[in-house]
């Protein structure tokens, strides 16, 4: 006791408030301790549970956990719900004692039961996540509408989410909508986020672009990255707002700085297409990395490419086949095959046609038609594989069924020539001319032959003359994939194969001329060209 004073609690605890607030006194930390310490030692509630806070926070007296628990007990045991919340808190993060989900439960019960809102709150969550008691959505919600309706922003924006998912109550986005206004008014970050998320979408308001951007920004201010992301979308887009890629630009690297992925990945296209930004691939290449070092699949394909072709990274085929086999490694069919072309070529890793077939099986049998094209490829030529008519049959047929007119001409070739498949000509007639239809400039030129020739069908001149026009130019040859086979390097260039497959159908146009049949009243051929 100081001097030979003698004081009462309440004494000791306005003493302790004056030094604190330098009332009357000169301010003095130690004085202030002192006093709240004296007053807490004569049973002084407010005092045990401010000395309580003191330790906790270490605010005018070394920090001790353990301190601060023994003085909020001492407190609880007269019933100061102030003491019982923070005990529970510091049951539920183990601080000062052992953590205890079950001890925080209690606490915070009682705590509530008095009308604690933060307890209210707190026991809402407990229940919600089946922490300390069993799982309940019913009464996380009774819990959380007691403190929302006494304003506690936690509890509505919590309450909104429960609406959101039909947790405990019907669900609602009405209702939804409603606590999470409630929230975002007072400044609750994820409530403007998922309210500016209702707006754009039109879920339970109507539908607003220029809305969905007011709390998109205002989130986005408070450095929510989820809300940068979507705002640097708007404008992306010209949704809500003016177009602008320079401020998508601005708000993807506010959101990719923070690790949010999509941004990143979103950042990198606009740096590799120079959009918003100098184009730049060393930029693309580094936010690529960056969202593919968090896992994000798409993203680990394209350093890959880049490394490969030496775009914005000094060119590497070992880098872009770590890449590429990292993803190939997930099951994404077209980094499977495109692993298997570098096994099968020794790009960036030793030659190996066995793990080359391995890798465009993976991807041929998750249906992935260049990889299923390409082993019809490589069967009928026995390229890297013992020959076989009867698998390349197979493979193409897989692609020629999905409608790929390169393969419905292979797999018309092998009917034709009886190879791998029972020789016949209607059925080569029928492949061809489903290749033709689509403008396969090759199965046009085989169909003129068939019908010049009369083998499958009804010889006929006339029809031989239709797809020999097709082919030497009167169809659209330039637009068209022309003699080539688009999941291989082809031989001849465009222009070439035209050249050399136009002048062979005009050297067939003028044969069947000079045979003096289907002329007579053919005009539209160019004399000058025969």
């Amino acid at each position: 006791m100081p001097g030979d004073e003698e004081y009462d609690a309440k004494e000791c605890f306005e003493k302790g408030k004056a030094y604190r607030k330098g009332d009357g006194v000169e301010q003095s930390d130690k004085e202030v301790f002192k006093w709240f310490k004296l007053a807490a030692d004569l049973e002084d509630t407010n005092a045990q549970f401010i000395l309580g806070r003191m330790y906790e926070d270490g605010r005018d007296v070394e920090q001790s956990y353990a301190e601060a628990v023994k003085w909020y007990r001492l407190a609880t045991n007269w019933g100061d719900v102030r003491a019982q919340y923070y005990l529970g808190k510091m049951y539920e993060d183990g601080r000062g004692v052992k953590q205890s989900n079950i001890e925080a439960t209690m606490w915070f019960k009682l705590a509530a039961d008095q009308g604690c809102v933060d307890a209210q709150y707190r026991l809402g969550k407990m229940y919600e996540d089946g922490r300390g008691v069993e799982q309940s959505d019913a009464k996380a919600v009774k819990w959380f509408k007691l403190a929302a309706d006494r304003g506690c922003v936690d509890a509505q924006y919590r309450l909104g989410m429960m609406y959101y998912f039909g947790r405990g109550v019907n669900r609602s986005d009405k209702e939804a909508i409603k606590w999470f206004k409630l929230a975002a008014d007072q400044g609750c970050v994820d409530a403007q986020y998922d309210l500016g998320g209702m707006y754009e979408d039109g879920r339970g308001v109507e539908q607003s672009y220029e809305e969905a951007i007011k709390w998109y920004r205002l989130a986005a201010d408070q450095g929510n990255a989820n809300a940068q992301y979507d705002l640097g979308g708007m404008y992306e887009d010209g949704r809500g707002v003016e177009q602008s890629d320079a401020k998508a630009v601005k708000w993807f690297k506010l959101a990719a700085d923070q690790g949010n992925v999509t941004a990143q990945l979103c950042l990198s296209f606009m740096y590799y297409e120079g959009r918003g930004v100098e184009q730049s691939d060393a930029k693309a290449v580094k936010w690529f990395k960056l969202a593919a070092d968090q896992g994000c699949v798409n993203t680990q394909y394209i350093p890959g490419e880049m490394y490969e072709d030496g775009r914005g990274v000094e060119q590497s085929k070992k880098e872009a086949f770590k890449w590429i086999k990292l993803v190939a490694n997930k099951g994404i069919a077209n980094a499977q095959y495109d692993l298997g072309g570098m096994y099968e070529d020794g790009r960036g890793v030793e030659q190996s046609y066995e793990e080359a077939i391995k890798w465009y099986r993976l991807a041929a049998d998750q249906g992935y038609k260049r990889a299923q094209y390409h082993l019809g490829w490589m069967y009928e030529n026995g390229d890297g594989v013992e020959q076989s008519y009867e698998e390349a049959s197979k493979w193409f047929r897989m692609v020629a069924d999905q409608g790929d007119s390169d393969a419905q001409y292979r797999l018309g070739k092998m009917c034709e020539d009886g190879r791998g498949v029972e020789q016949s000509y209607e059925e080569a007639i029928k492949w061809y001319r489903l290749a033709a239809d689509r403008g396969n400039h090759d199965a046009q030129y085989r169909l003129g032959e068939m019908y010049e020739d009369g083998r499958g069908v009804e010889q006929s001149y006339e029809e031989a003359i239709k797809w020999y026009r097709l082919v030497a130019g009167y169809g659209d040859v330039n637009t068209s994939c022309f003699f080539s086979d688009p999941y291989k390097d082809s031989e001849l260039s465009d222009e070439e194969a035209v050249k050399r497959y136009g002048f062979e159908a005009w050297n067939k146009l003028a044969y069947l001329k000079s045979l003096g049949s289907m002329y007579e009243d053919d005009t539209d051929i160019d004399q000058s060209d025969e």
